[in-house]
């Protein structure tokens, strides 16, 4: 299997050696590492060109981000990894098996890292409620193949929701492969905000989405 690993940033510079230390075995192992640079104002592309990775400068906005690391990739299954989110080792065995049938796309199942003890319970309602949905959350790692993803002409251009979008227009294609072993991701954002509130914050969001709600208007409440 040939695997790109897309990874967008946006003044990332702090945490990225760890980032790096984590993704050379991925490198060695034969999978292109693309860095999607949004316009950051400190030294993140130049440490990711400086480190030998590829990088690969865009608009800013994840999902444009994505798009533009997307389009550089040469591997047939694209995984789309955030920042502050490390996979469990033995990644690229689990994505090879889960994609050796029929399935189109998947996504790890998520752990998220943190003090608090309501993150271990976020984190497995999250697991709980994809298997359920069909729909993950980019912290889980989205995976899909190459040819898939290029029918669907990427991620809409959209400032958030656009894991929730891709997911919904995938699922026509098939349903997630669900690997349980876990990405696990940096609670910050809940620790930062307070956890209750952000619990609070990202069910409305996805509540008033899925009625139809605007996602720009929805990225101005989320930020």
């Amino acid at each position: 299997m040939e695997l790109s690993i897309i990874v967008p940033v946006l003044n990332e510079a702090t945490q990225l050696p760890e980032l790096f230390a984590h993704l050379l075995p991925f490198r060695r192992a034969g999978c292109e590492i693309i860095f999607a640079d949004g316009g950051s104002a400190d030294s993140s592309a130049m440490l990711a060109e400086v480190a030998g990775f590829t990088v690969v400068k865009s608009a800013r906005g994840r999902a444009r981000q994505m798009n533009a690391g997307a389009a550089r990739a040469n591997g047939k299954v694209l995984l789309f990894l955030h920042a502050d989110t490390r996979l469990p080792e033995g990644a690229i065995q689990h994505i090879t098996q889960s994609l050796a049938g029929a399935k189109s796309w998947g996504r790890f199942d998520v752990c998220i890292t943190g003090k608090p003890f309501m993150l271990r319970v976020v984190g497995t309602l999250m697991n709980w409620r994809s298997r359920l949905t069909g729909i993950a959350t980019g912290d889980q790692a989205i995976f899909v193949r190459r040819i898939v993803f290029e029918r669907l002409r990427g991620y809409s251009d959209q400032p958030l929701m656009e894991d929730v979008d891709l997911c919904k227009r995938l699922l026509s294609f098939s349903r997630p492969a669900c690997i349980t072993h876990c990405a696990s991701t940096s609670g910050r954002r809940w620790e930062t905000r307070g956890v209750w509130r952000t619990i609070f914050l990202m069910w409305r969001l996805r509540w008033e989405y899925w009625r139809g709600a605007d996602a720009a208007a929805l990225a101005r409440l989320y930020r």
